[in-house]
């Protein structure tokens, strides 16, 4: 069953929309030696405050959630200044975990965060349980992502829950007021109608709203970067999904297995079912495996830990042989991914590689590529300081077209302290693969799978 992935239609949104309005910013791209520290962990704990301070400092005033965008230019092409997005808001409340992990924030200052970003989400529209990818951080309505991609959205609704679960993880055996948030988060929990999303059919769809209805019509199959929709939908204590949406909606009834290789390295899923291209954008292997530990986790298609690192691996051996001779591609410039380009928005990838790197597709890979993670990490601080600013490194950049902007996005920076303390401590795997239902709905799917280190 063919789709259009998230970062298909986020590419056609955008190209639409940021067109004529993208601000070039050329530059040596070199750098002043003026963040630059030796010590790996001191380094770490650097990108992970900066990329924590987004979700923190840079967070929407009257909301307390993650603005869709942040344009240290301070231009807004595409979206009203007060945009949220709701699955950014879910990797931000991660790191604003790990903010409280690494010291900081109190745990005190994170918990009356959530309880601003959970009352204000319990307000919030929502359809069928569900909220929309984009909310006005000032009043809770919905702001359409594109014409009729104005309801709910269950793909960013799933990224949301898995961030609102580790939260309520974190807090549940807390003291009274800390419960309290955790019953109602757990009541949000329960309250998205994941197999209304089915239509009756065995497969989830994307999108509904309540003027188009399903006019949207994306049947989410794999393999992308929706696999804890499914497992969440099927881990619902109130509106589970049964087997066979998940055996013949995502896995095509076992059509997602891949024989194939790319730069030598086993693909284990199939990619091509998307768009005919032999291996996903990075973002493929974070967005589901913020909480979601791929470690010990598979089922009849696949070791995902194996899936997540010969992507990585995939990604780097690609930017060192450069088969386009990209300038600054190597050992420690690499990663491609859906982010900014040169012009407008693109999906980068090693078979649409456009020499346009992002930060993110690197350093969130740190799980699995550390070695060369921390050699991505090393160059950007010592030799190209200029792509980084307040909250950490800028979007992306390209050294072909001698390109950066000074501009982040939320579903770019959140993976990136996230995934770096999984490295580091594995906590927020911890925390998630400790919740009951979430165990329940993998062991209806047939997943084997580790609680914990």
């Amino acid at each position: 069953m063919k789709i259009r992935l998230l970062f298909l239609s986020v590419i056609l949104f955008f190209l639409f929309n940021c067109k004529n309005n993208e601000k070039v910013n050329n530059s040596n791209l070199t750098s002043n030696n003026t963040r630059y520290v030796l010590d790996d962990g001191a380094l770490l704990d650097t990108i992970q405050k900066q990329t924590f301070n987004y979700f923190w400092d840079g967070a929407e005033p009257n909301s307390g959630l993650a603005p869709e965008r942040l344009h240290m230019d301070n231009i807004y092409p595409t979206s009203p200044k007060h945009t949220v997005t709701t699955g950014g808001t879910g990797f931000g409340m991660m790191a604003i975990l790990v903010g409280v992990k690494r010291g900081f924030i109190t745990r005190e200052q994170a918990f009356n965060h959530f309880v601003k970003m959970i009352d204000f989400l319990e307000k919030a529209d929502r359809f069928h349980g569900a909220w929309p990818h984009w909310l006005d951080g000032q009043t809770g309505k919905t702001m359409p992502f594109s014409k009729k991609d104005n309801g709910g959205d269950l793909v960013e609704t799933a990224f949301l829950i898995q961030g609102m679960l580790t939260v309520a993880e974190y807090f549940k055996n807390g003291n009274k007021e800390e419960q309290k948030l955790t019953t109602k988060i757990e009541k949000l929990w329960h309250e998205v109608e994941w197999d209304w999303y089915t239509k009756g059919e065995d497969v989830l769809y994307w999108h509904w709203s309540p003027q188009y209805n399903w006019e949207m019509n994306f049947p989410v199959g794999g393999y992308n970067e929706c696999l804890i929709m499914y497992i969440l939908a099927a881990s619902s204590p109130t509106h589970s999904i049964n087997e066979a949406v998940y055996h013949k909606g995502w896995a095509r009834n076992g059509d997602i297995v891949s024989n194939e290789k790319y730069y030598d390295e086993d693909l284990v899923l199939d990619y091509y079912e998307h768009d005919e291209s032999p291996v996903g954008p990075m973002f493929w292997a974070h967005y589901s495996y913020t909480g979601l530990k791929p470690k010990g986790l598979s089922d009849t298609y696949a070791d995902y830990w194996k899936l997540v690192q010969n992507q990585a691996k995939i990604h780097y051996k690609h930017a060192v042989a450069n088969p386009k001779n990209y300038k600054g591609y190597g050992d420690s410039i690499w990663g491609l991914t859906s982010s900014y380009s040169v012009k407008g928005y693109k999906g980068h990838r090693p078979d649409k590689d456009l020499g346009v790197i992002a930060p993110t597709a690197a350093l969130a890979s740190f799980p699995y590529t550390p070695k060369e993670s921390m050699q991505m990490l090393h160059k950007l601080y010592k030799d190209h300081d200029s792509l980084i600013g307040k909250y950490g490194p800028y979007d992306a950049f390209s050294f072909e077209h001698d390109w950066y902007n000074p501009r982040y996005l939320a579903i770019d920076q959140g993976p990136i302290p996230v995934m770096i303390e999984n490295y580091r401590s594995g906590m927020l795997w911890d925390l998630f693969m400790k919740n009951s239902d979430v165990q329940k709905g993998l062991n209806k799917l047939g997943f084997s799978y580790q609680k914990s280190e």
